[in-house]
């Protein structure tokens, strides 16, 4: 039977992790170099880099997100949890985590302009910090003298505002702060006219203007630094931007909004026609005023005085018991004073007699008598124990043997030890060494002989 030929199969391609990764970014940069796509953002977060990572996520899946901080310039709104937008970007992916994610390069909310939910998005957020409140707003000078004007200097808001303002007022003084009042850059130079105004200190008033137009035109108004530097401001501001019908951010936080550059002049400086008017009534109604105010006050002191014919008997009555009262007063005081006294004469006369140097003296003399006494105490008590050793002295010298021994007896000890007494003459063996004490030796001997005295019945 023939063989059958076996061809080797072909070994499969073994990627790394980071060769498959690899591939994959390659593909997908390839695939999807421009791609829209929208959805619910979720994680919003903003680390210390400044790139805003989020999810965009709808009913099926989500997808991770990044704008990276360069990207941001442009952002008018600001991007949160859970409004809707529109992306444009490009899909990678990140070897590291080995996920896929879309680098955002434009954003837009949807179905919500970008600058009309900026705009409703700051709003918000400034009334929550209190900067649309009534009671931050300043009140305007009634003829301000010095009014500084931010606004562009080749406008015709200015023009209009001049107009106005010198015809009702011809002697108030007027400075120009040049900035531009839209596109790049404006809002902070809006601002910093603000903050050096301040500083200098010279105007009364303070008018932001400019003329109508679109919102992109007006944004520099709505910017977040332009609303803060109104608030900060110490000098009372006028906001005067655009049309009646325009409403902008500076509008909320001025102390006085203004729906045209025209109006603005006509507000701060009253017609002197109407203030010589009010004038004139209040001159014409002081006199009346005066007349009132002296027939209320004659009414009043009349009625005092009729008070003051019922209460002049009490007054007396008032005085003689004031006087009563005073007596009693110094009496009760001079009783207390003597008792005082007394009292503070029987305390020295305790101290005296328990002054420390007459303590100290008597304790003095009851250490010296028992001293004495302790001393007498120890002389007999010493004279009777000497006594009493003389006596048992004189008892053990009568009983020691050694006095006996002087009498002319002796004490016989076996030998060589010298321990046990021999009291009997059994107790001793012939040739055996004894010791015999003297009073005045001892002998060394040997028994020779031992005689043994009968009793006698």
């Amino acid at each position: 039977m023939e063989e059958l030929s076996v061809f080797p199969l072909p070994e499969p391609k073994v990627y790394t992790v980071s060769e498959l990764t690899e591939a994959i970014k390659e593909i997908l940069e390839a695939e999807f170099p421009t791609v829209w796509v929208e959805g619910e953002v979720s994680n919003a977060r903003r680390p210390l880099s400044g790139h805003l990572y989020f999810t965009l996520k709808d009913e099926g899946a989500q997808l991770g997100a990044i704008l990276f901080k360069n990207s941001q310039r442009w952002l008018k709104f600001e991007v949160q949890d859970g409004i809707k937008v529109i992306c444009q970007g490009r899909l990678s992916v990140y070897p590291p985590h080995g996920n896929y994610r879309l680098i955002v390069e434009y954003i837009e909310p949807k179905g919500y302009g970008a600058l009309q939910l900026a705009f409703e998005q700051l709003k918000q957020k400034l009334s929550q910090e209190g900067l649309f409140a009534k009671e931050a707003k300043k009140p305007l000078p009634l003829l301000p003298r010095r009014i500084a004007v931010v606004t562009s200097p080749s406008g015709a808001a200015i023009r209009d505002f001049l107009r106005v303002l010198l015809k009702k007022f011809p002697n108030v003084n007027v400075r120009i702060y040049p900035v531009k009042v839209q596109g790049n850059g404006a809002a902070a130079e809006i601002a910093r006219a603000l903050y050096e105004l301040n500083r200098i200190g010279w105007a009364e008033v303070i008018v932001v203007t400019r003329g109508g137009g679109s919102l992109e035109d007006l944004w520099a108004f709505n910017e977040e630094i332009v609303a803060r530097a109104i608030y900060a401001s110490k000098i009372p501001v006028v906001s005067a931007v655009g049309h009646e019908v325009d409403f902008t951010i500076s509008d909320m936080v001025a102390d006085l909004r203004a729906p045209t550059p025209t109006a603005a002049a006509e507000m701060i400086i009253q017609k002197r026609e109407d203030i010589e008017t009010f004038l004139s009534d209040a001159l014409a109604r002081i006199p009346l005023s005066l007349k009132k105010q002296i027939n209320t006050h004659i009414l009043h002191l009349e009625h005092l005085f009729k008070r003051l014919q019922g209460t002049k008997q009490r007054l007396t009555y008032a005085q003689l018991k004031l006087d009563d009262l005073w007596q009693a007063l110094v009496k009760s005081f001079n009783y207390k004073k003597q008792a005082h006294l007394v009292r503070l004469e029987n305390l020295t006369q305790r101290l005296l007699l328990n002054h420390p140097a007459r303590r100290f003296k008597q304790l003095r003399e009851t250490l010296i008598q028992r001293q004495q006494a302790l001393t007498i105490t120890l002389q007999h008590l010493l004279q009777t124990q000497r006594q009493r050793l003389e006596q048992m002295q004189s008892s053990l010298q009568a009983l020691n043997p050694r006095n006996v021994l002087k009498r002319g007896y002796a004490l016989v000890f076996t030998y060589p030890d010298e321990k046990r007494l021999i009291k009997s003459v059994k107790a001793a063996h012939i040739q055996a060494p004894i010791s015999i004490q003297l009073a005045d030796g001892t002998i060394k001997a040997r028994v020779e002989e031992k005689y043994e005295q009968k009793q006698e019945q």
